[in-house]
């Protein structure tokens, strides 16, 4: 069985590595997992050429079992699936395409990751959010945290503008949205919880500001610590980083694609780890 990871750029992922580890771990000799460079244009026709299930004159090697997709295909997936879960509907995008029954059905485990990344962390349920940027991650931060009890948030981006597809997502989960520019950031305090969505070092000018939260959860991965998580630990606030999310988000797909729920967490967790470190040490 194949399956893989979507996106573009995809040559940093780590999700060969977290997906390879739990099919060895899980004695899933035949299953192969690999990284596609594919952007909004040539989504569709990948689509096409995939076989959506085992049979069809196709060897058990030869089929495919799902995709993982990220940036910037999320949202871009929705209209070319049969069928999508009620969580993918809601936040508007899916992260997960399962082939099943001769049909692409869609899912989203960011969501998931999101929740378990905090609940490892120890991060208590909170009173109060701050959301750093509008994309697809936003969204199923805003979800988590309706999920968690949290049925209002602030939404920080750089043109309000543009942020129209969150705010719908937020419509839809029953959550009261604020939304801000990024310049009143200093205003909003007493917050219990800020995420930062936003792509490696874009969130480095807030670091002063967020040094006293306490809590930030900054979906970066690498370089980790990010200067933003690093000010707010300084400062003793606790810090979640993004690899957690990657990982427990992988889980679930693996358990997706699968079927099977003795998925290998650690074994998982120490694949992406090592990768982590091996790339930091050749560019350090």
């Amino acid at each position: 069985m194949r399956a893989a990871v979507l996106g573009s750029p995809i040559a940093h992922s780590l999700s060969p590595y977290l997906h390879r580890a739990a099919y060895q771990a899980m004695s899933l000799d035949g299953w192969s997992y690999e990284a596609f460079e594919c952007d909004e244009a040539r989504l569709p026709g990948l689509l096409r050429e995939l076989a959506p299930v085992r049979g069809q004159g196709q060897e058990d090697g030869d089929a495919w079992a799902g995709l993982s997709l990220t940036m910037p295909l999320k949202r871009a997936v929705l209209p070319l699936l049969d069928s999508v879960s009620d969580l993918a509907v809601e936040v508007g995008g899916a992260n997960t395409v399962v082939f099943r029954d001769g049909r692409r059905h869609g899912d989203n485990t960011d969501v998931y990751g999101i929740e378990q990344a905090l609940a490892e962390a120890g991060v208590p349920a909170p009173r109060s959010a701050i959301v750093l940027g509008g994309g697809a991650t936003a969204a199923s931060t805003l979800a988590a945290l309706r999920n968690l009890g949290l049925f209002s948030a602030t939404l920080l981006v750089r043109d309000p503008a543009r942020a129209g597809e969150t705010v719908e997502v937020a419509e839809r989960l029953g959550v009261a949205l604020a939304v801000e520019t990024f310049d009143k950031l200093d205003a909003l305090t007493g917050v219990d919880l800020v995420v930062s969505t936003l792509p490696s070092g874009a969130a480095d000018a807030f670091a002063d500001r967020l040094a006293g939260v306490p809590a930030l959860f900054d979906v970066v991965y690498s370089p980790w610590p990010t200067t933003a998580a690093a000010a707010v630990e300084a400062a003793g606030g606790s810090v979640v980083g993004g690899f957690a999310m990657l990982l427990h988000q992988a889980v679930r797909q693996v358990e997706l694609m699968t079927g099977r729920t003795d998925v290998p967490v650690e074994a998982m967790r120490a694949a992406g780890q090592a990768e982590i470190l091996r790339r930091a040490s050749q560019t350090g």
